[in-house]
């Protein structure tokens, strides 16, 4: 009956637990939902301006006299050399005021007579391009617009024309510039966004990701291609499928990804901004709070426990105090009681390590992001447990719930080092007082594994210019690593050297453990990645070194030793005059 109440209360768990998370996980991705509406309309609102800056620029120049006498002269063959380098001169300063690849005046048959680059080798003079769109339209009277691959430069752009006419309207040439638009993938890349812009024809013109740059959503038509190549819009690029499928309810997969996916399709010449939005924050956030819940449910459950058990010893102490007649069958009740007890504790003991390796495995990958929301509850239990111990009302589990809290705090401060503390002074120190400092720190660790160490102070100091605390984190973390490595063998050693080089000081770990198997550095330097056994650690301990080490301009180097075991090798800049801060 026991088993069975067990297996309903867990069940019930279950699905508190699953509408919990589902519930919570349609809020929140009605939140990434907005949010992604958000940075849609800001990157549409930013390619549009960027388009649009510099529209008004060739119907200026148009009716610029310079532009119009340069090309009448031209129209009727009498194009003077002075006036030709003078409108060059005059179109690479406007060019240059302005930010543009180029600013150039064609002939009507589309030969170009002045540029702003007539002075580079990729120079436009003398280039015909009456196969472009933009100067065919211009051509015939309006603003031309095109998006290309430069046939001259082989460098994409954003090309504008308009038609410039002499005082009696008639067409005597194009003036045109070129504006690169390709920092707009930049700030897409550096916000961490997928945005990928798309032409009227499918083809993905601009792109966060590289690699999606000049594919095509869906099979250009016949039609669609021989267009594309008389024009030489895109150059020799294939224009390969892009490798993505829209999917119902608003998402899309692109490549192995399941994304929320959003189009903005009002922009000039029929382009469309994609927007592809991860769902991994809003999946996160109800976890996290689901995970929440269940520890709560949790922790009142423990209390109630403990309540329960006080109040059976209290009832157990009163029917001791019946009669001598009871005494013997109270005594005897009481060791029965006590040893069912013992069984319980042991078996919830038991219980309790397997719900919190389970919930351990299940939100280590979410406790970074919470830290500073645990430390309230973590102060509350304290100062429960502080409490419980004072008035004598603790019993015996308060000492393995007391270790609870100071693993939750471990836990804690491991998790801070990921956050860069700014304000942070490096100064002059000494690596032989640091490893020995973390030596210290260690010292029960090697004690409890029963480990010989093997290391030698160096006569002289190696001054490096480091934050000592941090190095010494650094050094905890690693000799932590190598007991943990030795532990269970039969050989349990550790060995460790100091020493420097022209530039820098460094320090080397060797142990004779298990070695690191098939994992790789950059492997172990991933948060919650670890060789050791479920249960022995969350594998932040060479991400966090990482960090600080990457903060002090070292390098850190780890290898399998052929005599078996593994070696992490640390070095760090040696102090220079006048460095320290």
């Amino acid at each position: 009956m026991k088993s069975l109440r067990l297996i309903l209360f867990a069940l019930l768990a279950l699905v508190v637990a699953f509408g919990c998370y589902s519930a919570a996980m349609s809020y929140f991705r009605a939140e990434e939902q907005q949010r992604a509406e958000g940075r849609l309309s800001l990157y549409h609102s930013t390619v549009t301006a960027e388009i649009e800056q510099f529209s008004h620029l060739t119907y200026v120049l148009a009716r610029d006299a310079f532009v119009i006498d340069a090309a009448s002269a031209a129209a009727t063959g009498e194009l003077a050399g002075a006036l030709n380098e003078a409108l060059n001169n005059r179109l690479k300063s406007f060019a240059a005021e302005a930010g543009l690849d180029a600013i150039y005046l064609m002939r009507p048959d589309g030969t170009t007579i002045a540029t702003s680059n007539a002075d580079l080798p990729e120079s436009f003079i003398g280039k015909n391009y009456a196969f472009r769109p933009y100067f065919q339209t211009a051509r015939d009277g309006e603003q031309g617009r095109f998006y290309g691959i430069g046939s001259t430069t082989g460098l994409p752009g954003y090309f504008i024309g308009d038609p410039v006419r002499n005082v009696t309207g008639a067409l005597v040439g194009v003036v045109a510039l070129k504006l690169d638009i390709s920092m707009l993938e930049a700030r897409w890349r550096s916000a961490g966004e997928q945005v990928m812009l798309v032409n009227q024809d499918g083809v993905v013109l601009l792109a966060s990701d590289p690699d999606w740059r000049y594919r095509v959503l869906q099979p250009l038509q016949q039609a669609q291609r021989a267009q594309i190549e008389t024009a030489r819009q895109f150059a020799t690029e294939p224009l390969p499928p892009l490798d993505w499928e829209p999917l119902a309810g608003g998402r899309a997969r692109i490549g192995m990804d399941e994304r929320l996916h959003l189009t903005a399709s009002d922009l000039p010449q029929g382009w469309v901004l994609h927007y592809f939005a991860s769902e991994e924050r809003a999946q996160f956030r109800a976890a996290l709070l689901t995970g929440g819940l269940l520890l709560i449910a949790t922790l009142w459950l423990v209390v109630s426990q403990q309540r329960r058990a006080r109040r059976i010893g209290a009832a157990l102490q009163q029917s001791k105090d019946e009669g001598v007649q009871l005494r013997e069958a109270n005594d005897r009740l009481a060791v029965e009681i006590d040893e069912r007890r013992a069984a319980e504790r042991r078996l919830k003991r038991t219980q309790d390590e397997l719900e919190r390796a389970s919930r351990l495995a299940a939100l280590g990958q979410l406790a970074a992001s919470v830290t500073h929301e645990l430390g309230q509850p973590i102060a509350a239990m304290r100062n429960h447990l502080a409490a419980a111990e004072i008035s004598g009302s603790g019993g015996r589990a308060t000492p393995r719930i007391a270790a609870l809290v100071d693993r939750m705090e471990g836990i804690t401060r491991q998790l801070k080092f990921f956050a860069r503390t700014e304000g942070e002074s490096f100064a002059e120190v000494d690596l032989a007082s640091a490893m020995a400092a973390a030596i210290e720190l260690v010292r029960s660790n090697l004690d409890q594994a029963e480990v010989t160490l093997d290391w030698q102070r160096p006569g002289a100091p190696i001054n490096v210019r480091a934050n000592q605390l941090r190095l010494e984190q650094v050094m905890t973390n690693i000799l932590r690593n190598a007991v943990d490595a030795v532990e269970g063998d039969s050989e349990r050693r550790i060995e460790v050297h100091l020493g420097q080089s022209e530039h820098h000081g460094w320090f080397e770990v060797r142990d004779s453990g298990h070695g690191l198997g098939a994992a790789t550095l950059k492997d172990l330097q991933e948060p919650f990645v670890t060789t050791r056994e479920s249960g022995r650690g969350m594998g932040l301990g060479l991400a966090i070194s990482a960090n600080i080490i990457k903060e002090h301009a070292g390098t850190l180097g780890a290898q399998n030793l052929a005599s078996g075991g593994a070696a992490f090798r640390v070095e760090i800049p040696l102090t220079e005059e006048g460095q320290d801060d």
